[in-house]
């Protein structure tokens, strides 16, 4: 038998320069998320949660998925290959929203690896810069970003382990 774990987030050894990844699956954002997203984080404008309003007074006629959403969602998509064993996310660089999204799109994502520089000061870790990406279920790119992560080496990265035993297949 061969047990096949899911490495969850890279190492610093693992990240190449221009290597992208493509992540895996994408998701359909609702009026029931757009509308649970924006009371969650207090964003009672209602561009995003008046269907009246965004008909009779805005350009584009319809409701439009709040931008944090968009952009939380590329950034979730990205953790299991991405962040999710680093030490610490240190910075978004930028953030644009190139295109709108509506309730019904499907938000699909990648990260291109742009930078891998070991620490100068210790040498358990280093910084990663990525840059990604969300793009609808037309392809169009309504979300880009860049940030930079620090990262355990392989060699000093705390142990994965699972909470239960080893053989619970035996």
């Amino acid at each position: 038998m061969t047990v096949h774990e899911r490495p969850f987030g890279g190492y610093l050894e693992d990240f190449v320069v221009g290597d992208v990844f493509r992540h895996w699956p994408g998701k359909t954002i609702t009026e029931y998320d757009d509308h649970l997203f924006c009371m969650i984080t207090m964003n009672h404008h209602p561009l995003h949660t008046n269907a009246w309003f965004a008909e009779s007074e805005t350009v584009h006629g319809r409701n439009v998925v709040v931008g944090n959403l968009v952009y939380s969602l590329v950034l979730g998509m990205s953790v299991p290959d991405i962040s999710g064993s680093c030490i610490a996310n240190l910075e978004v660089e930028s953030l644009v929203h190139r295109y709108p999204t509506f309730h019904g799109d499907t938000i699909y994502a990648e990260t291109r690896i742009l930078d891998v520089t070991p620490s100068r000061s210790k040498d358990d870790r280093g910084v990663v810069m990525v840059e990604s990406k969300g793009f609808n279920q037309r392809g169009e790119e309504v979300c880009y970003f860049r940030r930079k992560l620090l990262v355990w080496r392989r060699e000093h990265a705390p142990a994965r382990r699972r909470p239960y035993g080893e053989d619970v297949w035996d």
